[in-house]
């Protein structure tokens, strides 16, 4: 208990300061919003808004991480990835784009791009993809699977098995899961659940969160031994192998 309340209440700290960012994004909307909520969050932004501008800047500057839309005028984002690492420049590249087909995904990560979300997005979400991109530094790679115990997550197929056993899970239920193994071992709030899965502040008069998590557990653990989500009473949620489940 006391590992997980230290968890809760870590400090994040000011890690992120004078980290740039580049977003390539033509919609004027989408990119003003992501500028914004970026800057607030203390990181150094820039935006263009063609493809020839965002593979040159990415070029002639340092920057710590870049968010790149695919379908863009000029160069399209497979070809502004394409120039990237051609150049032999390893930093994280994040796809943000409508476009959510596994060929797409598949096209994406071969060419060297670290993570991929697809809009519509939660802010939080990509903020929290963000943070960890940057965490990985560098050399980030992106993962096809998450692996815990003997359960497996196919991020491109989107896929659940457990001990070889596929498990179907709704759009909603995959995205909890995922969520869960990401941050394995880390006791998630409420909170945190409803504004990532669900783009929404926490009402403690609705069991939705709670619901959804029974429903989780009841495809993806009650057969399976051992027990990976675990309810940490008054703080939330965790998925973790406990050496010691009683």
């Amino acid at each position: 208990m006391q590992k997980w309340r230290a968890c809760l209440c870590m400090q994040i700290g000011n890690w992120n300061a004078a980290m740039r960012i580049l977003i390539v994004e033509d919609e004027t909307k989408t990119g003003n919003y992501l500028k914004q909520g970026l800057t607030e969050a203390g990181f150094v932004i820039d935006l263009v808004c063609d493809g020839t501008d965002g593979l040159h800047s990415a070029l002639a500057d340092a920057y710590d991480l870049v968010i790149l839309d695919v379908m863009l005028p000029g160069l399209d984002g497979w070809a502004v990835l394409a120039g990237i690492r051609k150049s032999g420049k390893d930093l994280p590249v994040l796809f943000l784009t409508a476009r959510d087909h596994v060929d797409d995904r598949v096209k994406g990560l071969e060419l060297g791009a670290d993570d991929y979300l697809v809009k519509p997005f939660a802010f939080s979400e990509l903020l929290a993809r963000v943070r960890t991109l940057l965490r990985r530094g560098s050399k980030a790679t992106a993962a096809e699977f998450l692996r815990v115990a003997d359960l497996e997550l196919d991020l491109l197929r989107r896929r659940v098995t457990r001990a070889g056993k596929r498990i179907n899970l709704t759009a909603k239920e995959f995205a909890l899961l995922e969520l869960l193994m990401r941050r394995q071992n880390e006791v998630l709030p409420r909170s945190l659940i409803a504004s990532q899965i669900w783009d929404m502040n926490f009402d403690s008069d609705t069991n939705v969160i709670e619901v959804a998590v029974r429903r989780l557990r009841a495809k993806m653990d009650e057969d399976f031994d051992p027990k990976l989500i675990h309810t940490v009473r008054g703080m939330g949620y965790v998925l973790e192998v406990l050496e010691n489940p009683n």
